[in-house]
């Protein structure tokens, strides 16, 4: 491997480097202009609609990966340019919500939207990360980012909280995966993932890299909030910008997913580390039945439509689990159903978690289901938008969220072995149809309580709007983003 860099490698990571420029930009804005927070987020959403075109033209042109970048730092393959996409994609609804609610909830935090770009940068860095120190450095720039901005609420008390636990387990996280990677390095004096992949032969059975490699997994569920290593997702939730936690919940969640597909299907994905007593593939079976069915229970429970959001969004983990354990036992072919699950489960989330901001105010946020009440009558656009994102949410037909769920269990049944697993998660998505009904079920069968008082803003407007089209849109036609999808994995599941 050369540590040479060439002037050409730049050019590979254009759609990197646009999203960066423009949030030192923005925050060079903010540093100077006057009047700051008001003007900042129409600055954003323009860089970041420039950023999803370079990373479209990206994606057109590395049909064939580009490898070795950096020193073999990077690569940009279209694997991780179909996410970046999607990262990019979120971070405009993002903006486009988070500048009117900040304005709604009569608080100022002028720095936002550059800190999104920023903690997007840091996602793409993540995914396209083909070593584990770049991989430290992506995942180190996504999470300060998103720590301030869970932390950056300054008229809510649990604003402070919800940053604080979340750095502190975040950090645990982190530990957790620099000892591994300590570790793998131990046994065999390599931290980039295709030299690892090739001295698998001579460490399968090594309890020095086995160790390592769990210890890894463990940071993983840290970050993409597996049970048991969930406890800080509800409060980090609750406690957030309510467009914030939309941010996290989808973008932040995909990043995760992304680096560990790239991980563990490049690093990890010998037979003797994927099955046997000590594969992985049997812990992931485990964790999923785990994080589906106890996510599930403790949204049941839940009064507060953040807090159930936040446990929907960790039952979603498990079963984007399945995929991934479908990615690597029926030889890759998961890895395309679960990049059209992200993408769904993104536009899906941040529609949700748009509406929760989009209803309330200052006074009253209007978290608590009750206060749902009646909004079919008074909002009936509103209600039917919302009604939407619960469908897709439980996976019912023909939304974005029934194709994803169809697609990763259809694969998972190609191996006799997941059988089990597949149906427990069906399951669950029947169990989950429950708390996902019931703020339907309040905004059109109960009675109005109080008076509404939503966000007036034609920028949030148009982003719960984008997130609709794309929700109905990918469960219209999903073979098209299929296609897309098994174009980006194929590059990669042939390396």
């Amino acid at each position: 491997m050369s540590a040479s860099i060439r002037a050409a490698d730049f050019l590979h990571i254009l759609p990197l480097l646009v999203v960066t420029g423009w949030a030192f930009i923005t925050l060079l804005a903010d540093a100077l202009g006057k009047n700051r927070s008001a003007r900042l987020w129409p600055l954003a959403a323009m860089g970041l609609v420039l950023s999803l075109i370079v990373t479209a033209w990206s994606w057109k042109i590395h049909a064939t990966p580009a490898t070795g970048l950096f020193g073999g730092m990077l690569v940009v393959d279209r694997f991780a340019l179909f996410l970046d996409m999607g990262f990019i994609a979120a971070g405009l609804i993002t903006v486009l919500l988070t500048g009117p609610y900040l304005k709604q909830q009569r608080t100022a935090f002028s720095e936002s939207s550059s800190l999104v770009m920023l903690v997007i940068s840091g996602m793409m860095m993540l995914v396209h990360s083909s070593d584990f120190v770049m991989l430290v450095i992506g995942l180190e720039t996504m999470s300060l980012g998103v720590y301030s901005l869970v932390s950056s609420w300054t008229n809510n008390a649990k604003s402070a909280e919800a940053g604080f636990k979340y750095f502190i387990m975040g950090a645990v996280g982190s530990a957790f995966l620099l000892y591994g990677i300590a570790l793998l390095y131990g046994a065999t004096g390599e931290t980039n993932l295709a030299a690892l992949q090739q001295s698998t032969g001579a460490t399968v059975g090594s309890p020095l890299y086995i160790l390592g490699m769990f210890m890894v997994l463990g940071a993983m569920a840290f970050k993409v909030a597996l049970v048991p290593f969930h406890g800080w997702t509800p409060d980090a939730y609750e406690g957030a910008p309510t467009t914030i936690t939309g941010f996290m919940a989808a973008a932040v969640k995909a990043a995760g997913f992304g680096a560990f597909m790239r991980v563990f299907m490049m690093a990890f994905g010998d037979a003797g580390f994927v099955f046997g007593s000590t594969g992985w593939a049997n812990i992931l079976w485990l964790l999923a039945v785990l994080t589906m069915t106890l996510g599930n229970i403790a949204a049941l429970r839940q009064k507060n439509i953040k807090r159930m959001l936040a446990y929907s969004s960790i039952s979603h983990a498990g079963y984007i689990l399945v995929g991934v354990i479908s990615a690597a036992v029926v030889k890759g072919a998961g890895m395309a159903p679960v990049l059209y699950y992200l993408l769904a489960y993104t536009f899906t989330t941040l529609g949700a978690f748009g509406m929760v901001a989009w209803i309330g105010d200052a006074d009253n946020e209007r978290t608590e289901l009750s206060d749902w009440n009646g909004l079919g009558a008074r909002h009936p656009v509103a209600a039917l938008a919302m009604t939407l994102f619960m469908l897709s949410l439980a996976g019912m037909p023909p939304t974005a969220g029934f194709f994803g769920k169809f697609y990763i269990f259809k694969t998972a049944l190609g191996h006799d072995g997941l059988l089990t697993l597949v149906i427990i998660a069906a399951l669950n998505s029947v169990i989950s149809i429950y708390y996902y009904l019931r703020p339907v079920v309040a905004m059109y069968f109960e009675e109005p309580e109080g008076n509404f008082n939503p966000m007036r803003s034609g920028a949030a407007t148009f982003a719960l709007f984008l997130a609709a089209l794309f929700v109905i849109l990918l469960g219209m036609t999903p073979g098209m983003y299929l296609e897309w999808a098994s174009q980006s994995v194929m590059a990669f599941i042939s390396r």
